[in-house]
């Protein structure tokens, strides 16, 4: 067996809604059937007992080594704690290559998966040791390092609850929400309206200390100090206990706190000097230790943090009674447990000392042992959930600290005898501030209920009833999708949105050309998506992207689906069939929202097959009112759109909205009937979008069909007198549909300019001049720049032999180079003909042509 190749689907793809690892694996013919591999199976469960069942029917024989690659790879992640459930395993065309696709849940994870479950299997198979705990582990600890902490991870969920899309911005905790313009940005516990000033301020320990004295809020007195001596000072003068700590720190690191003597105020201050150079001591207040959480203006959780301690029980040591709590599996090294390991390091050496105990002490039993001064979940603290104790004045004192320092969502820390009462009452007050607080001991606390957190940040950001999303168009087909989604985005712009739009011919944001090439994939649409001026978006959805990564976008709000071609890259990465092409591209519509719209060809029956796989409404369109499709869904009150006495006619129930085909120019009154069946899908998204017929009428009077704005397709232009059309058309369909709107316009004479592409089978290079021998007198064929993987030569004889005893076609010529042959096409035009010109190099062709039309 080999993996032949694997990629990472990051959105919703051919097989499912699932962010999967898609692997295409070779097996010789002895590996296409367990059955055929005696003891195979016994070696596979001795090594891994908890494998997924391998039999979808029963039978052994039934059985590749694919599909154990497959179980295997889910089964893996499954045992090392990933949330993962989908997998699947399909035979190709080709004999003993097989697709397999396994959901993961972080990607790295899911690829380290595929690597493991192709080391078992080799190991079942040459019968050698196979390390199951080691691979668990490993999958373990990486899944622990790459997934978001449990602050992050808890907005995250939040936000997916409430149907907002996510993206990861970074391998940290970054993470954007929404979509273009709707978007907004979480970094960790901050968000993108956290005051960077704000955070400064909480980062000075002193300054903190006096705006917060300066609104009232009590906090302990103390100052900076310069060294060792200069710390004793400031003891002395403050009155012991003292807590000292690095004036800029967080999760506790370098603090000490209830320090009483010379000596053990030295070993704080180089503690404090392991993390910074600047040194604070004030004074200690005794209690316990709060941590309030503030986000916008209210108090959403409160906590009790207790240091790190253990219990005597008179037989072990402190070590030993470490060690003992330190297993508990709710304890871990990060922030991913809901508790971290207690350090047994010099600072509870110290703490120790200051009980009269060290590490090989056996505490008698009951004696409480605390192995540090504060209470930090990362230093092994436990958290104990009072938000149902704190009283209104501590709140508001809590409140008020925040909005002095000026943080949306802040970590109040307090030091009181209890949060029942205010602090007037006691002897308490405001130790810290902290921005980015984390949120665990909320979310998950040791004891106690835990806080909807990460719903009140996510609420925080977006009003009820948002959900950041933009309209997103997603439109797919075989022929017509590049102009219909210029005409989409025209359209949406007309009605005064900010539109982004991804084509093959780049990246435009509001028509400003961000990208050039094809962009027709799912990285061009996320960059679309993550641009902040974008209102709505329209993207042109290649059939390449979507077997190469799935979808960029969750899901959208209109699927458009042109047509279904037989021309359209059959043959390759196992697309063989239209029928293969179809579920391909239907995954657009399979991905529209419940509220969404399907636009759908109701003439081409493959595409209108697509509307049972809708979770939202359809829109059909076709040219004739009557076609069965048409009538039926019209008859049911549905929207359609259809042509009538030279009209476009959008029906839904007894509203009728119609616009003369006059007033649409790209249509020439209506004569080309490739861009009317453009116009009415592009009509049809627009009011699935929700755009008003105003602007829908101003768009369609408005969107010339240039070089400029649709380039290679079915640009017209004048030279001499004669008719030049330039288009991109590259296959049977598109083909056909050029030579009925070319027949409509007039001629004396008509020539046509062609190559292949090489990807194509040799059928559909062949039909297409099959087809344009039956309507040009001359052809000039051409080699273009890219044969993609055929030698020199061959896709002209392939264009040649369709020719072969055309009815029409009186003159055909061979020439190398695309600039070339359009040179000698226009040489040869006289007044009143025409030249279809079929270009490979849009941009340059149309350059050219431009060229020589202005030497003219």
């Amino acid at each position: 067996m080999e993996v032949k190749r694997t990629r990472a689907l990051r959105g919703p793809n051919l097989w499912s809604h699932h962010t999967a690892v898609e692997v295409i694996v070779s097996c010789p013919p002895e590996e296409q059937s367990i059955a055929l591999l005696p003891g195979f199976e016994q070696r596979l469960h001795a090594r891994f007992p908890a494998i997924g069942a391998l039999r979808t029917t029963g039978r052994a024989d039934d059985v590749p080594l694919a599909r154990v690659l497959e179980v295997a790879t889910l089964s893996l992640q499954a045992q090392a704690g990933c949330p993962v459930t989908f997998s699947r395993t399909s035979a190709t065309l080709e004999d003993g290559i097989y697709q397999t696709v396994v959901e993961y849940s972080e990607e790295a994870v899911g690829r380290l998966a595929v690597t493991l479950a192709e080391n078992l299997i080799n190991s079942a198979l040459a019968d050698t040791p196979f390390d199951l705990t080691g691979a668990l582990a490993e999958l373990r600890d990486l899944d622990e390092d790459v997934r978001l902490g449990p602050s992050t991870g808890a907005i995250v969920s939040a936000a997916v609850a409430r149907d907002i899309p996510i993206r990861r911005l970074t391998e940290g905790s970054m993470v954007m929400f929404g979509w273009g313009s709707k978007q907004r940005r979480i970094q960790a516990a901050e968000m993108d309206s956290t005051s960077a000033i704000g955070e400064s301020i909480a980062q000075d320990k002193e300054l903190t200390k006096k705006l917060l004295h300066a609104a009232g809020v009590p906090v302990p007195i103390g100052r900076s100090v310069d060294d060792v001596d200069d710390a004793w000072a400031a003891a002395q003068e403050i009155g012991l206990p003292v807590v000292v700590k690095p004036k800029d720190g967080n999760q506790g690191k370098g603090v000490t706190v209830n320090v009483t003597t010379r000596e053990h105020l030295e070993k704080a201050f180089n503690t404090a000097r392991e993390f910074r150079d600047d040194i604070m001591v004030e004074r200690y207040l005794p209690g316990h230790d709060f941590r309030l959480l503030v986000i916008g203006n209210k108090l959403i959780a409160a906590a009790r943090r207790d240091p790190p301690q253990v219990v005597g029980d008179g037989t072990h040591t402190v070590r030993e009674l470490v060690d003992i709590v330190n297993a508990d599996p709710r304890r871990g090294s990060g922030h991913s447990t809901s508790l971290t390991k207690i350090r047994f390091d010099d600072i509870a050496l110290a703490r120790l000392a200051l009980q009269d105990l060290d590490a090989d002490s056996v505490p008698a039993k009951g004696q409480r042992v605390i192995l540090r001064n504060n209470a930090n979940l990362s230093t092994g603290g436990t958290a104990t959930d009072v938000t149902d104790d704190v009283h209104p004045e501590v709140a508001a004192r809590a409140v008020e600290a925040a909005q002095m320092i000026g943080l949306d969502i802040c970590g109040v820390d307090v030091v009181c005898e209890g949060v029942l009462q205010p602090f007037d009452n006691q002897r308490g007050g405001v130790v810290e501030v902290n921005a980015a607080p984390g949120l665990r001991m909320h979310i998950a606390p040791s004891y106690g209920k835990g806080r909807a957190v990460g719903e009140a940040i996510v609420n925080t950001m977006f009003a009820p009833g948002e959900n950041g999303r933009i309209p997103v168009v997603a439109v797919t087909g075989t022929n017509g999708k590049t102009t219909t989604v210029r005409l989409i985005a025209h359209l949406l712009t007309a009605s005064g949105l900010r539109t982004g739009m991804t084509n093959t011919d780049g990246v435009y944001i509001e028509g400003r050309q961000t990208d050039s090439g094809d962009c027709s994939g799912p990285r061009s649409a996320r960059n679309v998506l993550l641009h902040p001026d974008v209102d709505a978006a329209v993207f042109e959805t290649a059939r390449g992207g979507v077997l190469r990564e799935g979808l960029a976008f969750d899901r959208c709000q209109v699927a458009v689906v042109t047509n279904i071609g037989a021309g359209d890259h059959l043959g390759l990465n196992y697309i063989t069939t239209v029928e293969d092409l179809a579920v391909l591209k239907r995954v657009i519509v399979q991905n529209v929202s419940e509220s969404g719209f399907a636009v759908l060809n109701a003439v081409d029956p493959i595409v209108a097959g697509m509307a049972a796989t809708c979770r939202g409404k359809v829109i059909f369109f076709g040219a004739d009112r009557g076609h069965p499709v048409i009538a039926t869904h019209r008859a049911q009150g549905s929207r359609t759109v259809y042509v009538e006495d030279g009209h476009i006619v959008a029906a839904e129930g007894k509203e009728l909205n119609k616009i003369a085909l006059s007033q649409v120019p790209i249509t020439r009154n209506g004569a080309i009937g490739f861009q009317v069946e453009n116009v009415m899908a592009s009509v049809a998204a627009a009011w699935g979008v929700g755009i008003s017929w105003d602007a829908i009428r101003l768009g369609l009077k408005t969107f010339a069909n240039d070089s400029d704005n649709a380039p290679g397709r079915f640009n017209v232009f004048d030279y001499k007198g004669a008719t030049l059309i330039a288009d991109y058309g590259h296959n049977p369909d598109a083909i056909l549909a050029l030579v009925q709107a070319v027949e409509t316009m007039p001629a004396k004479r008509r020539a046509v300019v062609i190559s292949g592409a090489g990807d194509r089978r040799d059928q559909d290079i062949k039909q297409q001049t099959e087809i344009l021998g039956r309507a040009f007198d001359d052809v000039i064929l051409y080699e273009d720049q890219c044969q993609r993987g055929r030698v020199d030569g061959e896709v002209v004889a392939l264009l040649r032999s369709g020719l072969d005893g055309a009815p029409r076609t009186s003159h055909v010529e061979e020439i190398y180079g695309e600039f070339l042959a359009i040179d000698t096409a226009l040489a040869r035009l006289g007044e009143g003909d025409l030249c279809l010109i079929l270009i490979d190099q849009v941009e340059d062709a149309l350059a050219h042509i431009a060229k020589r039309i202005a030497e003219a």
